[in-house]
């Protein structure tokens, strides 16, 4: 639970204060963090005990952050 809410916190920190890019941030974790693409897939399988489970989700907020990031840029938001 609480590597959900550290990775969403890291998220939210990091977009403007905006509801749209709020809710894009939330929808996107959630789809990485359930999809888990490589090399989040990876992680959650190789690094093991908390720091992996915590690990894993970062990667999958981090992804989310790069999607918002490209689409910033594209959108020239």
């Amino acid at each position: 639970m609480i590597d959900e809410i550290t990775a969403q916190l890291l998220i939210l920190a990091a977009v403007p204060l905006n509801w749209r890019f709020y809710l894009s941030a939330f929808l996107l974790f959630r789809l990485f963090d359930i999809w888990k693409p490589f090399p989040i897939n990876w992680l959650d399988r190789s690094v093991k005990g908390g720091f992996g489970i915590m690990l894993d989700d970062v990667a999958a907020a981090l992804y989310a952050l790069i999607i918002i990031a490209i689409g910033r840029e594209a959108l020239g938001v």
